[in-house]
């Protein structure tokens, strides 16, 4: 007899212990769901869609920009003396590149900076004014003045300095060189290495600066209307901040406070197996 009430008494008292487990599990349980991760959602149902074209801003030299100027011509002693500020680097902890954490040495091309007055000073050509102008006019200046100096010279000119950073939400926040002005929101959200599944892809934040005017835009990446965007293209110096999803805080804060209540949930489990044990004597 007293066998089969102990017998009794465990088996409620397992029943116990599983029931207090399901429900600390089950509280901790928070719900995401393909709507709040996937991107650029439609209302139609259409396997087809043309978007219209969004030509990117053509960005100008200004001043403080460091720029990377290549030569090449039929004299391999004028190419090595034009490109020398391209192949000498400068030892620095925080070169723009794909990651710049971990401090870490990294090198940095010395390039050619741009004088607040919009110069360029290069071997032998001297002071050029190139400020305002593209990549490519800049080259075909520099060619003009270089004509004078090497037959058949080629000009190649890239920025250095430009870039853009990713923080928040993402697998690999950092600072990105940008290479170009065809870089995409979506590109740069895939250097990062994506959003995590906690990103909140409704309310991307991006902050651009533009001369002496700062812009906040919050845009949703869940939205097919954002290839519409003015903000599509990455610009120089833009910060993507992303932000948490209420449901990673909601979900870390009831892990805190459950494990928390575990002493209790124990206390409570153990007082009501021995109310059973006393009960069923």
């Amino acid at each position: 007899m007293l066998s089969n009430r102990l017998s009794s008494t465990m088996r409620v008292f397992i029943a116990l212990l599983f029931f207090s487990g399901v429900l600390f599990f089950a509280s901790s349980c928070v719900r995401v769901t393909t709507k709040d991760i996937t991107y650029f959602q439609s209302d139609d149902s259409l396997s087809y869609q043309t978007l219209p074209s969004i030509t990117p801003q053509v960005t100008l030299i200004q001043p403080d920009d460091i720029l990377a100027v290549t030569v090449s011509s039929l004299s391999e002693e004028s190419n090595v003396i034009f490109n020398f500020p391209n192949i000498n680097p400068l030892t620095t902890t925080s070169f723009p590149g794909v990651n710049s954490g971990g401090g870490m040495g990294r090198n940095q091309p010395l390039g050619y900076l741009v004088s607040p007055q919009g110069n360029i000073d290069m071997p032998l050509v001297g002071s050029i004014q190139i400020k305002g102008m593209t990549l490519e006019q800049s080259a075909d200046s520099i060619k003009s003045k270089l004509l004078k100096f090497l037959k058949e010279p080629t000009v190649n000119v890239r920025f250095l300095n430009h870039k853009f950073t990713i923080i928040g939400e993402v697998n690999r926040p950092a600072v990105f060189n940008l290479l170009d002005d065809h870089t995409t929101l979506p590109e740069a959200i895939g250097m990062a290495g994506d959003l995590t599944i906690y990103g909140l892809r409704k309310n991307v934040t991006l902050i651009r600066t533009t001369g002496d005017k700062r812009e906040v835009v919050k845009i949703d990446l869940t939205k097919r209307d954002f290839f519409n965007s003015p903000y599509y293209y990455i610009r120089n110096n833009d910060v993507i901040y992303i932000d948490i999803n209420k449901g990673k805080v909601t979900y870390t804060d009831q892990r805190i406070q459950n494990l928390q209540l575990i002493p209790i949930y124990t206390g409570i489990v153990t007082t009501a197996a021995l109310i059973l044990t006393l009960i069923f004597k």
